[in-house]
């Protein structure tokens, strides 16, 4: 069985750590937790690794779209590998979860967040799962941009960092147990999975 795992993110140094960028951390750690001699290798529309695990092959990638035009890479990845909807999960930043919270889901809006938006539009539905990591919401009204696309403090990356490889383990979950069970072990707030 084949499945796509997309971290959702900006591409570029000036990108990098920041909130906006949460969903591949998550595909980082992924491939950490699978595979540490595995890397990224930049392919058409993202950065991308195949990974083994279970008799199970994951598809990673980190589109190199920019996150407001996510959905070419996922149906690109999904179309060239055959990888059916129902196997398909995105890593992205919720800044209505409290920070370091996970919250697998297996539709639903995109919540005004671009990167979903983008990939509802392309495929033309929003029934896919995808793994909201929160990065809470410490901005006042009209900063939510530079917020999202502002770095973790050190305080909130000792929250992210366990967090990330939690969404890691959820992955995995999701791959060989089914979105549902993962949904039990893993959804809740930072003190859960």
């Amino acid at each position: 069985m084949k499945y796509l795992i997309v971290g959702l993110g900006n591409i570029g140094e000036e990108y990098e750590g920041t909130r906006h960028n949460i969903g591949f951390m998550a595909a980082d750690a992924l491939l950490k937790k699978v595979d540490s001699a595995a890397s990224f290798k930049l392919e058409r529309h993202a950065y991308k690794t195949e990974l083994r695990y279970k008799g199970r092959i994951l598809v990673v990638i980190k589109p190199t779209t920019y996150m407001n035009l996510s959905g070419k890479a996922v149906r690109y990845w999904m179309t060239t590998e055959k990888v059916p909807l129902q196997n398909v999960l995105v890593f992205v930043d919720d800044i209505a979860l409290p920070v370091g919270a996970l919250r697998m889901k297996k539709q639903g809006s995109h919540g005004g967040h671009n990167g979903l938006a983008d990939i509802e539009a392309v495929l033309g539905t929003a029934n896919y799962c995808r793994l909201r990591i929160g990065v809470g919401d410490n901005f006042s009204r009209g900063h939510q941009i530079d917020y999202v696309l502002g770095r973790f403090t050190s305080d909130e990356m000792a929250i992210v960092q366990p967090r990330v490889e939690a969404a890691a383990n959820a992955a995995l979950a999701f791959c060989t147990v089914g979105p549902d069970r993962a949904m039990n072990m893993f959804n809740g707030n930072v003190a859960t999975a």
